[in-house]
């Protein structure tokens, strides 16, 4: 049984052997083979199987010749390694390559006699059979180009551990070794590139593109990881499209006049060349020559979209390139191909007859050919360096090197197999593989590992990814003017592995924008936003659109389109266009401006007008006047208008913090003794002329000591409530910059509650002053001026109960302003009521100034009021002595006389005696003014 089922798997295999893979191929046998995948052709024809028949293999069409360079490459490789002496020394490298034809298909057909080989081997068939002269086993595949067919050949030869590595499948979705286990490549994964594209189209400033993208593995997850740089940087994509090349013409008819009729002019292309052709033929056809190309590496070099027929569209396209590389002696070997030399691959002759547009002269393809697609026959010793197609292209090698890149590698992998030495290999117990008996997971392993320098110098390895470095080189499309053909400019670089800020590098001089411009084109939803200006979100429309808003006050913006206005430092403002701040003006009650020049003038003329008030008192202060206005006090009282005078000048200036502290109680301290003064003389002159006989008790009792004794007591609580206020919130300077253009220095008085006691204070000892004066305003005008303190009170109050709403109701400087004119209001008022009748009465009216007119004013004082006690009491008898008499009772006359001998005042006899009659009696008063009892009562 066990024989019948070898036997069945031997004849099984051996089919597989001779029929199954591409017939067309590039093959040659050597002790060790390699595979290739190749897209020698762009796509396969398309043909409608109605299964009526036996299925047809799909043939190829469009002849590649890039692809064919690239397998010419891997040949060049091979043929080097095996002419080396010191890379796999008498060991031959053979190979065997297929036709991918740009699909999934045929690559899986091709894939298919790799992966069948292999499991021949593995069954040890040699007991049954001679298999000596079998081919051996493919060990690793160098392949393919797209990443669609790369993911679908990964997922074969990945189970059976079989090492790929491709040289131009850049999908990052390959680099996910859970999946694809045997994958590796040499060029750099689209995780990098997605991010190099946004990267560009930030450094110049773009957001609104278009973004096409290839309907496969390359194209899908290559965008999508564009779509992400995208909203990290806040740039929109207006269309997100997918192509292909087997769209039909009513798709890409409708994806033209999508992009048409869009406000973007970026395009952002993630495809292959075979399918962005269809797409670059339709917009050539409607002339859209107003849009930028940004070309992935797929197709930024392709031979199929860089036509001179197409430059009208695509020149000025940004593309991003592989690193080129330099393989010395490739030049003269693709020189060097021919028919009849190359038997071994079959893909020259149609290279040939592509070339040269003929036919061999046993070819297969005349005999098929009809008679509407003739060609002349050719011999195949035709000279190849007199036509001009891509596969001479050898200025910029970069997948051409990526290929050559791989064979090495897999190359040296072998070389290490094979220089291995017991104990120090990769595998069970640090053994090394047998270079003989060698299977295709070892080779795996061993290139996992890899570390090399190659010929150029190069350091080879590949990540825990297995993929290699990211640089690319950033290219631009011109237009030759020798002969109109694309020329591949290079503009810049990008390397993924370099500093931040030091990855993206291009020359803006080198660009030719469509052909022929240098200035940068414009690809935004809206326009710039000019300095001074913000974008403003406008309804329903995506961020990147947005409508310029001007920054509000206080805020600027000096470079164009800014998305947020910034608010300016607290000392400045933004000027008129919002484009810059301006140092805020700095205001306080100065010593230099007009009005603080005048406050200083009134405050000083106050001073003044004060001492000289004083020294008037000083100088005349034994006269009647200054003794009977308690001369005493009035020094004290003159001093503190000194004060209060002086203390409004501490308002004035730049606020400091000791100047806020102390001008509050300077104000207040001086106030509150001022009045305490004229409280104190107020009261005791009323008390001492309401008593009817002035007795010893009064004279104790107001004598000049307790006077000073009160004044001190009042001043005394005010001195204590400014303490406490210093104490617990004491004042400080503050820089108010609630004002848009003006920072104002003020003064933070620390508790509004502790100047409300101060000035309340103030005011309640005014108020008693005010009360005391109105009771004392009948007393004699030469005596106290009662009347002239009763309107200084009034004054005072109406300075003060405006000052109160004047003062919270204005801000910065004038605040401050607003006290200092109540302060010299106040004090000018009690100044001038006070002692200024008196200063004239010294210096104009001496007459005025004896003790006979101080006499005389108060006796005629204390006999109306004298007057008034008995006429009172006169009445209070006579309506007793009607109650009790009855209503019959006649009622006397009584009449009130005041009778003097000459004048009222005799002033030689220095005595006044007055006489007052009421009805029946003459009562008789004498009063005495001497100097000495005047004193005592003073």
């Amino acid at each position: 049984m066990k024989l019948v089922l070898y036997y069945l798997i031997l004849l099984g295999s051996s089919y597989v052997i001779s029929t199954y893979g591409p017939h067309q191929r590039a093959q040659m046998t050597g002790d060790i083979l390699l595979g290739g995948l190749f897209p020698i052709h762009f796509g396969v024809s398309s043909k409608d199987q109605d299964l009526a028949a036996r299925p047809e293999s799909t043939q190829c069409v469009r002849f590649n010749f890039r692809g064919f360079r690239w397998l010419q490459a891997m040949i060049f490789a091979i043929d080097e390694i095996n002419n080396s002496s010191t890379l796999l020394p008498n060991i031959t490298l053979g190979y065997r390559i297929f036709d991918t034809c740009n699909t999934v298909s045929k690559a899986l057909e091709a894939t298919l006699s790799f992966v069948a080989q292999n499991k021949i081997d593995s069954l040890n068939l040699d007991e049954f059979c001679n298999c000596t002269d079998h081919i051996p086993a493919t060990i690793a595949v160098v392949g393919a180009a797209g990443s669609a067919v790369s993911t679908a050949v990964a997922n074969l030869l990945g189970l059976f551990y079989i090492p790929q590595i491709s040289y131009a499948s850049s999908s990052r979705l390959l680099s996910n070794k859970n999946q694809y286990k045997s994958f590796m490549r040499t060029i750099p994964t689209d995780e990098y590139q997605a991010t190099a594209m946004a990267d560009i189209i930030e450094h110049f400033e773009w957001n609104w593109v278009i973004a096409v993208a290839s309907d496969d593995d390359y194209g899908r997850p290559g965008i999508e990881k564009f779509e992400k740089e995208m909203e990290e940087r806040d740039i929109c994509i207006h269309l997100n499209e997918l192509i292909s090349q087997y769209f039909e013409d009513h798709e890409i008819q409708a994806l033209a006049d999508r992009i048409e009729n869009s406000t973007a002019k970026v395009i952002v292309v993630f495809a292959s060349g075979p399918d962005i052709e269809p797409l670059i033929k339709e917009m050539v056809r409607r002339n859209i020559t107003d849009r930028i190309w940004l070309a992935s590496e797929a197709w930024a070099g392709s031979s199929l979209i860089a036509k001179p027929e197409y430059l009208d569209v695509v020149a000025g396209t940004i593309g991003f390139a592989l690193k080129a590389g330099r393989i010395p002696g490739f030049r003269e070997f693709l020189q060097q191909v021919q028919p009849k030399k190359d038997s071994h691959n079959e893909f020259v002759r149609e290279f040939w007859e592509e070339t040269f547009n003929c036919y061999l002269e046993d070819s297969q393809r005349l005999q098929e050919s009809d008679s509407t697609s003739f060609r002349p026959l050719c011999t195949g010793e035709e000279d190849i360096t007199s036509v001009e197609t891509p596969y001479l292209d050898y200025t910029h090698l970069r997948i051409s090197y990526n290929v050559y890149v791989a064979v090495y590698s897999i190359a040296q992998a072998l070389q290490d197999i094979l220089i291995c030495t017991p104990g120090h290999g990769l595998f069970a117990n640090n053994s090394c593989a047998d270079i003989k008996k060698m299977e295709a997971w070892q080779v795996l392993k061993q290139l996992r590992h890899l570390n090399y320098t190659n010929s150029m110098g190069e350091k080879m390895h590949f990540d825990e990814n297995a993929d290699l470095a990211a640089i690319y080189t950033i290219i631009n499309w011109h237009r030759s003017a020798e002969d109109g053909s694309v020329v591949f400019k290079e503009v810049g670089y990008y390397n993924m592995h370099a500093k931040r800020g030091a990855k993206l590098f291009i020359d803006k001089t080198k660009i030719l924008w469509n052909g022929y411009s240098s200035e940068v084109p414009f690809s935004n939803c809206s326009e710039d936003c000019e300095p001074g200006t913000r974008k403003g979100i406008i309804d329903s429309m995506p961020t990147c659109c947005f409508e310029c808003t001007e920054c509000s006050d206080g805020e600027y913006s000096n470079h164009r389109d800014a998305s947020v206005c910034t608010k300016c430092p607290n000392n400045s403002w933004s000027n008129g266009n919002h484009t810059f701040c301006f140092l805020k003006e700095i205001e306080f009650l100065s010593w230099t401006e007009p009005f603080g020049i005048a406050l200083a003038i009134c405050a000083v003329v106050g001073v003044v007008l004060t001492a000289f008030v004083m020294a008037v008192f000083v100088r005349f202060r034994n006269t009647p006047i200054v003794k009977a206005t308690n001369r005493e006090l009035s020094y004290v009282l003159l001093f503190s208008l000194i004060c209060c005078f002086s203390s409004s000048v501490v308002f004035i200036g730049e606020p400091q913090d000791w100047t806020c502290r102390l001008r509050q109680p300077a104000f207040g301290i001086s106030f509150v003794l001022c009045i305490s003064c004229i409280l104190v003389k107020t009261n005791r002159v009323l008390l001492v002329f309401e008593a009817k006989i002035p007795t010893s008790l009064h004279r104790k009792w107001w004598g000049l000591n307790l006077q000073f004794l009160l004044v001190f007591l009042c001043t005394f609580v005010q001195v204590m409530i400014c303490v406490v206020w210093l104490y617990n919130a004491p004042p400080s300077s503050y820089r108010n910059h609630d004002i848009d253009e003006i920072i104002f220095i003020t003064c933070n008085e620390g508790s509004v509650m502790a100047l409300g006691f101060l000035i309340g204070y103030t005011c309640l000892l005014a108020a008693i002053c005010f009360f005391f004066a109105f009771k004392s305003r009948k007393l004699p005008e030469n005596f106290t001026e009662a009347k002239f303190i009763t309107f200084s009170m009034l004054i005072f109050f109406i300075v003060w109960i405006s000052f109160i709403p004047a003062y919270f109701s204005t801000y910065g400087k004038f605040v401050s302003a607003v006290e200092v004119i109540a302060i010299l209001a106040s004090s000018f008022g009690m100044l001038a009521c006070i002692f200024f009748n008196k200063v004239y009465i010294i210096l104009f009216k001496p007459s005025r100034n004896t003790i006979e007119e101080v006499r005389c004013s108060t006796a005629a004082h204390a006999f109306k009021v004298a007057a008034k006690a008995t006429l009172k009491h006169s009445t209070a008898s006579r309506k007793k002595s009607s109650s009790i008499g009855g209503s019959s009772a006649s009622t006397p006359s009584s009449s009130i006389s005041l009778k003097t001998n000459g004048n009222d005042c005799d002033t030689t006899s220095g005595k006044h005696k007055p006489r007052v009659s009421f009805g029946s009696g003459t009562v008789t008063l004498s009063l005495s003014f001497e100097e000495s009892r005047r004193s005592s009562l003073m």
